[in-house]
C-alpha cells in the first residue's frame, strides 16, 4: 500500500473513531468513506501495477529478451 493510501486510511480510523467517541454520525460516516476511497485507490494502483508488468513484459519478448 502505497504511502498516500495508508495515510488517507489512517486518517479515515481516526475520523471514523472520533465520530464514534462524540455521537458525531456524520464524521463516522465521513471516516469510514476515507477508508473506502482508500482502498479503492490502492485496487486501482495495483491494477495499473499489473498492467505495467504485462506491458512490460509484452515488449521484453517482441525484443527478444
Amino acid at each position: 500500500m502505497s504511502a498516500d493510501n495508508k495515510a488517507e486510511e489512517f486518517k479515515g480510523r481516526a475520523k471514523e473513531a472520533a465520530g464514534s467517541l462524540a455521537g458525531d454520525e456524520d464524521l463516522k460516516a465521513e471516516g469510514q468513506a476515507d477508508q473506502g476511497s482508500s482502498k479503492v485507490k490502492q485496487h486501482v494502483d495495483d491494477a495499473a501495477d499489473k498492467i505495467k508488468d504485462a506491458a512490460d513484459s509484452v515488449k521484453d519478448k517482441l525484443q527478444g529478451h
